[in-house]
């Protein structure tokens, strides 16, 4: 791609907001739902296996479905797909709103999750195909990330308010007449592709896909919400297997389900693993930071919402000055100095003790949070520009499984660590004599302090505060680690790619997976 390239016009603008219908509702939704899950609970008498499965089972599917999608929108088009994904999602959002049961509910909120599946790839794709220009799809990408953090950021207002005045299945209908603005604009303001290539969908190698991502996502789910599990461990075994006879398959097939070559571009694929990392350090960081808000400085949920307020903001600020720095600076030294701020935010959280407050530890969530803004949202755009144009959905999902992966691998592996250290360190405080079941968690220690006398109950207060905020400190650390060393290899592999503002020659191609022209 060079200096030629034709830009973007109004159209594709105005499109771009129709874009952001979906990706502000989904981002909405989830957070929404967290607030409406007590009172849901309540109004359909759920009990605690169903609570996990309502809230579980639409990521499940999201994860299961996404590959399978971003492949199906390049072959039946992606528009198209968009607009099937949307209207079914407005249909499963009213059944799921008027569920009458928890089973009914769980069986809603599957369908969600595949007709979530179509929309994220299918907006990335479409960005990848309206925005030719490195620097207007810099530019379009750092709309599409702030509308999502923008959702997230409003989720608990915009919940509170609806949760206040109307019942809990008004925080499914929230999604209705978004989706029915998306399927009376997007025909008119959005345009088709879909690679006249691509050939027929591998019904074999959707069956693998989903039996690789499902297992591993439900195992790593179930490994950090209940410890080691034989069964867990069983399923992400049976995931990575099937994983390898989906990649075995792939490199036979001459049309593959997800055309695995694109790795064969060291831009490709170190951008994403990039995005993988990170996301599992923050997937982390972002559970231990709640729990420390809400258990060891003793915040209401509402007040400790509050207070990751400003990291969205951050996120927010920063995904928007992304593209603007890189069109002077190589995209490869901004997105190293994103990741060297956010190693600085996890320095900043090492530090933090069992007294310091939440002020100490926004101001190293702020840092941390801005700080992976610049590389995800620059790394989306060098992604979807790594690859070919009929390749768009394939990269788009790609780049969507390896978030869902990375919260899943986050909550699961960093979790796991901090629950370690809390249990080693609260055996310690105590001297070995620690009350039954305190040992378990942070939350079960404040549940066993409940039943103990006084004094009893202060010392093990104090002692799980502590040990707790220990496994923080160990997690943050941990952060410094990755972040430190990805902003060496970002800026090393990356240094290549020029400042979207300054002119390329025309003979130099754009990295692509098959080494061709964009």
């Amino acid at each position: 791609m060079n200096t030629t390239t034709t830009k973007a016009g109004r159209r594709e603008w105005i499109g771009l907001a129709v874009l952001a219908l979906p990706t502000l509702l989904l981002s909405l939704d989830v957070s929404v739902l967290y607030l409406a899950l007590p009172q849901l609970s309540t109004g359909l008498g759920a009990d605690a296996n169903q609570q996990l499965w309502i809230m579980d089972i639409y990521s499940f599917m999201l994860a299961g479905f996404l590959t399978t999608m971003g492949t199906l929108g390049d072959r039946i088009g992606r528009r198209r797909l968009l607009l099937i994904g949307g209207a079914a999602f407005g249909v499963a959002s009213i059944a799921a709103a008027y569920a009458p049961t928890p089973e009914l509910l769980i069986v809603a909120r599957a369908l969600l999750g595949v007709a979530g599946a179509t929309l994220m790839p299918s907006t990335m794709a479409l960005i990848r195909n309206m925005f030719h220009d490195p620097k207007q799809m810099g530019a379009a990408i750092g709309v599409w990330f702030t509308c999502f953090l923008g959702g997230m950021a409003l989720g608990p207002l915009v919940g509170g308010v609806l949760l206040e005045h109307f019942w809990w299945g008004s925080a499914f209908l929230l999604g209705v007449p978004f989706m029915v603005a998306l399927l009376i604009l997007g025909p008119a303001l959005l345009p088709e592709f879909r690679d006249s290539s691509a050939g027929r969908l591998d019904l074999a190698s959707v069956a693998l896909s989903l039996v690789t991502i499902l297992p591993v996502i439900y195992g790593l789910k179930t490994l950090a919400r209940d410890g080691w599990q034989p069964a867990a461990a069983t399923a992400i075994a049976v995931g990575v297997i099937m994983g390898v006879l989906f990649v075995r398959r792939q490199n036979r097939l001459t049309h593959p389900h997800i055309d695995l070559r694109l790795f064969r571009n060291r831009v490709f694929s170190v951008t994403l693993s990039t995005m993988l990392l990170g996301g599992i350090v923050m997937a982390g960081i972002s559970l231990m930071s709640t729990l420390y808000l809400q258990t060891v400085v003793g915040l209401s949920p509402l007040h400790a919402g509050l207070w990751l307020i400003p990291q969205y903001i951050a996120m927010i600020i920063c995904v928007m000055s992304g593209p603007a720095l890189a069109t002077r600076i190589r995209p490869a030294y901004v997105m190293a100095l994103g990741l060297l701020m956010g190693a600085a935010g996890f320095a900043e959280l090492t530090q933090i003790g069992a007294a310091s407050g939440p002020g100490a530890q926004a101001v190293g969530l702020i840092l941390a949070s801005g700080g992976i803004a610049l590389p995800m949202g620059l790394g989306t755009g060098i992604v979807m520009q790594a690859a070919p144009p009929e390749k768009a959905g394939s990269a788009a999902s790609l780049s969507e499984t390896g978030g869902e992966f990375g919260v899943a691998m986050g909550v699961a592996t960093l979790g796991t660590l901090g629950a370690v250290v809390y249990r080693s360190q609260l055996a310690d405080l105590m001297h070995g004599a620690v009350p039954a079941g305190a040992q378990e968690s942070v939350t079960a220690a404040f549940a066993t302090a409940a039943h103990l006398p006084g004094s009893a109950a202060a010392t093990l207060l104090d002692a799980a505060r502590t040990a707790f905020t220990s496994g923080l400190n160990v997690v943050a650390a941990v952060g410094v680690l990755v972040f430190a060393g990805l902003t060496v290899s970002t800026a090393i592999v990356l240094r290549q790619i020029k400042p979207t503002g300054a002119p390329a020659p025309a003979e130099e191609p754009v990295p692509t997976a098959a080494g061709s022209r964009a």
